[in-house]
């Protein structure tokens, strides 16, 4: 076997460490953010920020639809066995998705923006493929 300078065998190169393996959901959630996405630029929105994070949350998509400011959560779904993905935009991810609404407003000198709450809901449908549905003023 050979070795290298410090003595210790090579087995290929040195890459440090593996990455991890993206869990499954958050490959499905990733999935769902670009078809969001895709959905939002046909219907003419203009995408200002996306995965915005600030005290410990995240807003998916952040765009402009006209002259208001939209924030937007997406939710995905592969299966109804735990309810249609709008369901679990819950009265307190509402409250998260308000607050760090808030902290985007302030950061970027936005107070008096006219803004709204949508949700994105991507499921799979029964031909396999996956069905968007937009819910504007979601709450």
């Amino acid at each position: 076997m050979e070795k290298g300078q410090s003595g210790q065998a090579l087995t290929g190169p040195r890459l440090g460490r593996m990455p991890k393996a993206e869990p499954e959901t958050r490959k499905l959630g990733r999935l769902g953010e670009d078809m969001a996405l895709e959905y939002l630029k046909k219907k003419n929105y203009r995408i200002i920020d996306t995965g915005f994070r600030i005290h410990r949350g995240e807003i998916d998509i952040i765009a402009r639809d006209g002259g208001t400011l939209v924030f937007i959560e997406v939710k995905t779904r592969n299966s109804a066995a735990f309810g249609r993905p709008e369901e679990s935009v819950t009265p307190a991810k509402q409250r998260q998705v308000r607050r760090l609404a808030q902290g985007y407003l302030m950061s970027r000198g936005l107070g008096d923006a006219d803004c709204r709450f949508d949700v994105i809901a991507v499921r799979r449908a029964d031909d396999g493929g996956y069905e968007i549905e937009h819910f504007r003023n979601a709450f």
